[in-house]
């Protein structure tokens, strides 16, 4: 198909990441809108501001945006606010953690009532166990050497409720302990390293049903990041459409020129609508800027033709 001859001539150029600007040729039509729906502010693991981050998306040539925190949806009203005052649609956006197959998946919500409450509910109880996790990380570094831990990464979460690898990481590089975080993670904060805990979050069910039951769209966030066999992710989208799961992240931050095809031709298998997004944490640590990916190939249908109703307009 024409989604085999992806990679070729660059799209709009990202800060420090060459190889995902280094996609498609430009015989693949393409939808020309600008949409960043992933990223992260200071109420969960971003260093920005929910204000930060609309003038920066709208500074970068976004035209419709989502604040997408992980487990929380308190920024979101800020958000929508931001987004209207810098002239950017918006949709409400959070990522839920979840546990499948014995990894942990990010679905990503669309579009829903931030005020729901049995999504928020649902999103302070994923939340809660991060506090434990949190102390026995820190228990875990202190034994291997680096003490503080707990008490630096809670310096650098915004959120108490939510602390992070991500806040651990920043702990450490400020400490001199590693270089970067992309060097945290790898000697210590994933599975098998001294400071890793495993946790047991959402079901994929709840999390799908907490954002349909709001109005939402639920997205398979990020698929390539994930480490199954090809059997386990055939059924993670099986049983996420099901559930009533319509979307998935084909351009990512993360994902590689190749990983754009693989992902297309999954949504198109498995008839979903495709979305789009930087998975924005910080101007220092992010592989790639708001607004700065490659665009969705046409043959796709971008999840937010879903959410027309939803879109909050400037």
């Amino acid at each position: 198909s024409a989604l085999h001859h992806f990679v070729g001539k660059a799209a709009p150029a990202c800060t420090g990441n060459t190889e995902n600007a280094t996609t498609y040729n430009e015989a693949v039509p393409k939808t020309y809108l600008n949409a960043d729906l992933h990223c992260h502010s200071v109420v969960s693991d971003g260093t920005l501001t929910p204000e930060q981050l609309a003038q920066r998306a709208a500074e970068r040539g976004v035209e419709l945006w989502a604040l997408t925190d992980h487990d929380e949806v308190g920024g979101q009203h800020r958000a929508a606010a931001a987004a209207k005052a810098a002239g950017l649609d918006y949709l409400t956006g959070t990522e839920i953690s979840v546990s499948y197959a014995g990894s942990s998946v990010h679905i990503v919500g669309l579009g829903f009532d931030a005020d729901n409450a049995e999504l928020t509910q649902g999103l302070y109880d994923n939340r809660n166990g991060r506090g434990p996790r949190a102390r026995e990380m820190g228990r875990l570094l202190e034994e291997a050497g680096i003490p503080g831990a707990y008490e630096g990464a809670l310096r650098h979460a915004g959120n108490p409720e939510l602390v992070s690898r991500t806040h651990f990481a920043r702990f450490l590089v400020e400490t001199g302990v590693c270089s970067d975080t992309y060097e945290v993670f790898r000697r210590y904060l994933t599975e098998g390293k001294p400071g890793y805990v495993s946790h047991v979050w959402a079901n994929l069910r709840d999390a799908v049903r907490w954002i349909v039951d709001a109005g939402g769209v639920a997205v398979i966030a990020h698929p390539a990041r994930y480490d199954f066999s090809a059997i386990e992710e055939y059924a993670l989208f099986s049983e996420f459409k099901q559930m009533g799961g319509q979307g998935v992240e084909v351009i990512t931050g993360s994902h590689r020129p190749h990983e754009y095809v693989t992902y297309a031709e999954m949504a198109k298998e498995f008839d979903l609508a495709a979305s789009r997004g930087s998975d924005f944490h910080s101007p220092e640590e992010s592989q790639i800027d708001l607004g700065q990916l490659p665009y969705l190939p046409s043959q796709l249908t971008p999840v937010w033709k879903l959410l027309q109703d939803r879109i909050q307009r400037a």
